[in-house]
């Protein structure tokens, strides 16, 4: 059986649809050439025809006709005919064609498959689909879709096209294989089971649904559509009494609720008003409307206008290469229909309340100096000098650079290490809960503030984020939690990503903590561990905190233009925190800090216009981004020859065995359904985001800066992160297929030369690949932990725990009587390390790669730290002089300097 004989294999079957289609077409020349059959063309169709049901094009009635013209023995019309479809859906011309299916029922209508971009039409009205579920017979759907069609009015600004499913089953498999789908009207009545084969689906949903039999009802369909695609607007009809069902908890994610069907316009109007929602920029319509106007400019941006530009002789090819909009559309004003960023008002405000709203946070904030800003603000908002936080070590510079601002102390946890790839993973929750118990044993846990890591990291591990948080809760009730999700801000998109990030699982915990049972499971738990268990005892036990006392406070930070399309440093911070009233003040103390008084007008259009467009494509976006990354996956490590030099690696080389508790191994392993990625989101420790590619260079030969650079500037292919044997790629939503040839087609030409060399250069050649082979892939220097803050820093810190005093460390070091430097492979560093004085780090020492501290202010240096920084061949260490050597804080200045700094 065929992959798409399955109506639940999503993994495969959106991305597949174009390819299938050309299958399709592939048999249809064939046959009308002479040269294939019209049983195996009906063969390729009838795999396809199933993932067709959930689209709105090619529709039925232009299905029938190909099928007559099939069984008609009309082998040259029907190949026409397969071509123009096959066309339409691979450029998505069809979306151009505002009269949708009425056009493509046209035998010529879509000569024309250059995408609307490219075609130059004077009006481009944006072209989704509408998914009814309905209890009427399938002999009614044509007619039912033909209703909705004569809605249609000259003045709509978008333009839709039904696709009409008869079950609980295919309305679910409808939404997560056609990403066009925007909107859903739910009739009550329909049937429940599909008539196709979805065991996988079934499998979920009746475990999470349990009888799935007795509570498959409009509102039940509509709120488990609302948890897979939150984005999308849910209309339920009904013919009984819609009062009941509008005063109904469970109405809540439905956008209105309309009796049977005698209101058709009203549903119609009310479809188009939830997509103009979502498509509304405030503040980009505003900077548009504003860019129009003839202004005088009389402020301190002589760009403003493009004037200064476009009448010079010598610098006019920078405004023809931007081109007037944007001089037009800048300005340092904050009036006259724009805002202030500081403290926004009109259009900014709205735009941030849009974006809450998008990514399921109360408050959102647009930054505009980059994460790095962002990881700033929050820190320094929410924790006061000498407050406690546990921080993972490898996290961004702009964390611990956050918390000396602040005066935090953090307790460094540790991620576990992946020595043979000169990487780090994420921090076990057992070390997080450890810190915790310490702290707790001490009575000093009044002193945690905040505990703040990153997810997913930079090569693709995401946490467990609602057991983290529910776990510490039940340790400390009101810890503060900061996920910096520079990485991952698109997961928002993906039901396979969502609840993995801050702002999912706080939406998950926030149900939990209302559910009355989560107080039973509390004080079922409490009666088990008894009075006084020990540490051991909590470290073994799944925790549950007390819903009573749990303050819910989360911070997520993304970099929104690392994964959406937004300008480079456009960013946002996003809060669910039910104590923000008493933090908001503090919370514009650090957004005055750190924000420039002189936004970028276009990072904050380009903010707004990003989260337009996620809530309205960012579901099909990612699940490509997703598919790439999969189809790079397979191609890379089931190719023959790249096989042998290069290879990616899978879950099961990033994250051990402990950590995968159910038992996922791989997407690419032999069998593995969507249904066991599901389970390995929800119940394993740390999950691998598939769109982070590690490519292992290092058995071609290459170190991971080496082929970064060797891509760059012979291939012209930009790769992000490297460590020392390998090269980080990641797929994002801009990608397309054309990318993932090119890849290919450059590691097979990198892998001829190899093969050349090595045949070519005989057994020296030979020799010396494999000498270069092990020292990069075996001969690599141990990952060296965090030590301890030298004893001058820890005057309060507690016996059992790490913290220490890094803010004092690094103002000691500006002054430099206070400060020495030590050759890095030097005599004296040997001696020092044998024999003392410790050395202790003046400033924060960070390689790229790996790209975090491997040195912090304060740190006593050890033998595995030195003996790490002594193997590294980078070229890149931000904090160190080589020249100089390492800068370390004196001795004599260890004794008295702390009270002298503070007083500074």
């Amino acid at each position: 059986m065929s992959v798409t004989n399955r109506i639940d294999q999503f993994l495969v079957m959106h991305a597949a649809r174009a390819d299938q289609w050309r299958e399709v077409l592939s048999a249809a020349e064939a046959w009308a050439a002479g040269g294939g059959s019209r049983a195996k063309l009906e063969e390729e169709l009838r795999d396809i025809l199933l993932i067709e049901e959930f689209h709105a094009y090619p529709g039925l009635r232009l299905l029938a006709r190909l099928r007559d013209r099939i069984a008609a023995g009309e082998s040259a019309a029907a190949a026409a005919m397969i071509r123009r479809i096959a066309d339409a859906i691979l450029t998505n011309a069809y979306a151009s064609q505002v009269d949708g299916e009425a056009t493509a029922d046209a035998e010529d209508g879509l000569s024309d498959v250059l995408p609307s971009v490219v075609s130059g039409r004077d009006r481009h009205r944006p072209y989704f689909e509408v998914l009814l579920v309905t209890p009427q017979p399938q002999s009614r759907w044509a007619a039912m879709a033909a209703e909705f069609r004569k809605l249609r009015r000259v003045e709509d600004q978008f333009c839709y096209e039904p696709v009409i499913v008869g079950s609980f089953e295919d309305a679910l498999c409808a939404v997560l294989v056609n990403p066009q789908i925007l909107s859903v009207i739910v009739a009550e009545g329909f049937a429940l089971r599909s008539v196709h084969d979805a065991p996988v689906l079934r499998k979920l949903l009746d475990s999470a649904l349990g009888k799935l039999e007795a509570s498959s009802s409009a509102l039940t369909l509509a709120g488990l559509i609302k948890k897979i695609r939150p984005e999308l607007d849910l209309y339920v009809t009904s013919d009984r009494a819609v009062e009941t069902l509008a005063a109904s908890p469970d109405a809540a994610c439905v956008r209105r609720i309309f009796y049977a069907v005698e209101e058709v316009l009203e549903l119609h109007l009310a479809i188009l008003e939830g997509i103009q929602a979502r498509f509304e920029t405030p503040f980009f319509d505003n900077l548009k409307r504003y860019a129009q106007r003839p202004v005088g400019t009389f402020h301190a941006l002589p760009i403003a206008r493009g004037k200064s530009v476009f009448r010079s002789g010598w610098i006019r090819d920078m405004g023809e290469f931007y081109g007037i909009n944007l001089f037009l559309a800048e300005s340092s004003a904050t009036t006259g229909g724009l805002d202030s960023l500081l403290e926004p008002t009109g259009n900014i405000k709205k735009a941030q309340e849009m974006a809450a709203r998008a990514f399921g946070a109360d408050h959102v904030f647009f930054v505009t100096n980059g994460t790095s800003t962002s990881n700033k603000m929050v820190v320094q908002a929410l924790v006061a000098p000498g407050d406690i936080v546990i921080v993972d070590r490898n996290c961004h510079k702009s964390h611990h650079y956050g918390l000396v601002l602040g005066g935090g102390q953090p307790i460094y946890v540790e991620a576990y290490p992946l020595t043979q790839f000169s990487m780090y993973g994420a921090v076990p929750l057992k070390a997080i809960q450890s810190a915790l118990l310490a702290l707790k044993e001490e009575g000093r846990l009044d002193r945690v503030r905040l505990l703040d890591l990153t997810n997913c990291t930079f090569d693709g591990h995401m946490y467990n984020t609602f057991r983290v948080m529910q776990e510490c809760l039940a340790i400390k009730p009101d810890l503060i939690f900061l996920w910096d999700e520079a990485w991952s801000g698109f997961a928002r998109w993906s039901p396979f990503l969502r609840p993995r990030t801050a702002m999912g699982a706080a939406a998950e915990l926030e149900a939990w903590l209302a559910d009355p049972a989560s107080v039973e499971a509390y004080e079922k738990q409490q009666k088990e561990l008894g009075p006084k268990p020990s540490r051991e005892k909590l470290l073994e036990t799944r925790l549950i905190p007390d819903p009573r006392k749990v303050r819910l406070r989360v911070y997520q930070t993304n970099s929104t233009h690392k994964s959406m399309s937004a300008i480079r440093q456009g960013s946002m911070v996003l809060v669910k925190d039910v104590d923000y009233p008493k933090v908001e003040s503090q919370f514009h103390e650090a957004v005055f800090t750190h924000a420039s008084t002189s936004p970028n007008q276009q990072l904050i259009a380009g903010l707004d216009v990003a989260r337009r467009q996620m809530e309205l494509e960012g579901y099909g976006l990612v699940m490509n981004a997703i598919s790439i990354a999969l189809k790079i996956r397979h191609a890379v490590n089931g190719h023959p020859l790249i096989s042998k030099y290069f290879r990616i690696l899978g879950a099961d080389e990033l994250i051990p065995d402990a950590y995968r508790q159910s038992g996922f191994k791989d997407y690419l392993a032999p069998g593995t359904t969507w249904g066991d990625v599901v389970k390995s989101m929800k119940e394993d420790e740390f999950y691998l985001d598939p769109t982070r590619m590690t490519l292992v260079c290092g058995d071609a030969g290459f170190d991971g800066t080496q082929f970064k650079g060797l891509l760059a500037s012979r291939f012209n292919i930009q790769v992000n992160k490297t460590s020392r044997n390998s090269v980080l790629l990641q797929s994002n939503i801009n990608n397309t297929r054309s990318d993932v040839a090119h890849l290919l087609r450059v590691l097979i030409e990198i892998c001829g030369e190899i093969e050349e060399r090595l045949r070519s250069g005989g057994e020296g050649a030979r020799k010396a690949f494999a000498a270069r082979t092990r020292s990069l892939m075996h001969d690599v220097p141990d990952l060296p932990n965090f030590s301890r803050f030298h004893d001058a820093f820890r005057k309060d810190a507690g016996k059992l725990t790490p913290e220490g005093d890094m803010r004092t460390a690094f103002f000691m070091a500006y002054d430099e009587s206070a400060c020495e430097y030590v050759p890095l492979n030097g005599p004296e560093m040997d001696k020092r390390l044998a024999n003392g004085p410790e050395l202790v780090s003046a400033n924060f020492v960070i390689p790229y790669p790996p790209g975090f501290p491997i040195m912090v202010p304060g740190q006593v240096l050890t033998a595995e730290t030195i003996g790490f920084m002594r193997k590294l061949d980078v070229k890149e260490i931000h904090g160190y002089e080589a020249a100089r050597g390492l800068k370390l804080i004196k001795p004599d200045a260890l004794g008295a300097g702390r009270n002298k700094t503070s007083k500074a």
